[in-house]
């Protein structure tokens, strides 16, 4: 079946039943997810996992004995996630786990929608080809498409599992293939792996600290292992 036909399997993990009634209400209006389950706490969401084939896991934090991220870091081969959550805090956390979004409570539809969107990108990204043109643009093959990004419109990209997010300054593009092999055709002196998960342009840094750096309003976290390495 063609990816862009197919339904995904979701299942929501959340101890609250409004909440988790609202997640329900928003999934049965999307024509692409097909809810399988939902449950309380991290011993049925492990159950439901070994049942049923799941695309996408709406997940709570605050669950009972189990914490929801302490439930994610140890299952093997994951689903990908949306966070659902009250807190703040937790957003840097979820850099180290590859989660795909986070919802704060109250969920608003459209940021609900926006999250959905952002999974199904993912899904159905094509694999892509790297072919490297000269120092000022690279082409990337999608399919039978080859696209052509300018290095100097890169803001940043950032990786999720197999998949990368080239961000530039008109549009992001959304493609299979690991940060490693972009990394590797990228000039040494403009771009700089600041995180397992995100490759920066130097040039459009706009505020830094040993944490934190700032791209486009967007700010990403500073590795632990990135920062000796790291020269801005």
């Amino acid at each position: 079946m063609n990816p862009k036909n197919r339904k995904y399997n979701c299942i929501i993990v959340e101890d609250e039943p409004l909440a988790a009634e609202i997640l329900e209400s928003f999934i049965v209006q999307d024509e692409k997810l097909h809810l399988v389950g939902k449950c309380a706490d991290a011993v049925y969401a492990s159950s439901l996992l070994s049942i049923h084939h799941v695309d996408l896991m709406f997940l709570d934090l605050h669950l009972p004995v189990v914490k929801g991220f302490d439930f994610l870091k140890k299952l093997k081969n994951p689903p990908f996630v949306i966070v659902t959550t009250a807190y703040h805090q937790y957003a840097l956390e979820g850099f180290e786990l590859d989660v795909v979004d986070y919802l704060m409570k109250p969920i608003p539809y459209s940021r609900f929608t926006t999250a959905a969107d952002k999974f199904k990108y993912l899904m159905e990204a094509e694999e892509a080809m790297l072919e490297i043109a000269d120092r000022d643009f690279i082409y990337i093959s999608i399919g039978k498409k080859q696209v052509k990004i300018f290095l100097q419109d890169i803001f940043y990209i950032e990786s999720l599992r197999e998949y990368i997010n080239i961000h530039t300054k008109n549009e992001t593009f959304i493609v299979k293939m690991p940060i490693s092999k972009i990394e590797e055709s990228l000039d040494k002196l403009a771009f700089v792996r600041i995180h397992k998960s995100y490759i920066i342009s130097k040039s459009k840094i706009e505020i830094k600290s040993a944490n934190e750096i700032q791209i486009n309003g967007k700010k990403l976290p500073v590795g632990r292992t990135y920062k000796p390495l790291i020269d801005l």
